[in-house]
């Protein structure tokens, strides 16, 4: 088993249908290496959930105004895990109603000043904001660049590099490299 753990970030209908507004071309592929990574991990694997806010009274309620498709109550379809996800982690599945998932409740889980493999979607928005968050709180990170799904290859690549200006709080690294 590989060292620290596993975050598996948003593996989820909206992230991975063909018929969604967020669906990102390279879910699969990152899929695949979220696997792999699983497999080493062990029972170190988290899996999270972007879940709606009921709080519309806040900037969300313009987010979901620019994004109607997904105002969607939390119980929507749309909002479970993909059936290649289901069964990567033996606990349940940390649900926020935030793009970061990065806060009380993962670092009680993981130990705070962890050592954390992040991976998932979306490259350019929920891993983004996790690893940054992650990084403010002390955690060790490494984006496992190839099992993380950017909205496009663009964004993707524009998300690692702004990761990439964070070390040592933040590496990036592919499967293949922390699978070494």
């Amino acid at each position: 088993m590989t060292d620290g753990w596993l975050i598996v970030i948003d593996p989820q209908n909206i992230f991975a249908s063909p018929d969604s507004e967020w669906r990102s071309p390279f879910f699969e592929e990152a899929m695949h290496n979220i696997a792999r990574l699983a497999d080493r991990f062990g029972e170190r694997v988290l899996v999270t959930r972007w879940m709606p806010t009921a709080d519309r009274s806040t900037s969300w309620g313009d987010y979901f105004a620019t994004w109607p498709f997904a105002d969607q109550p939390p119980t929507d379809p749309l909002f479970d895990l993909v059936p290649t996800a289901r069964g990567l982690s033996p606990l349940p599945t940390l649900d926020l109603p935030t793009f970061g998932k990065w806060g009380g409740e993962l670092e009680t889980i993981v130990g705070r000043g962890a050592h954390v493999v992040l991976a998932g979607v979306s490259t350019d928005c929920c891993v983004l904001s996790t690893a940054l968050a992650g990084a403010d709180a002390g955690a060790r990170l490494t984006v496992a660049t190839d099992a993380c799904a950017g909205s496009t290859a663009g964004n993707h690549a524009a998300a690692l590099h702004v990761m990439s200006l964070y070390p040592p709080q933040i590496t990036l690294a592919t499967t293949a490299e922390i699978l070494g």
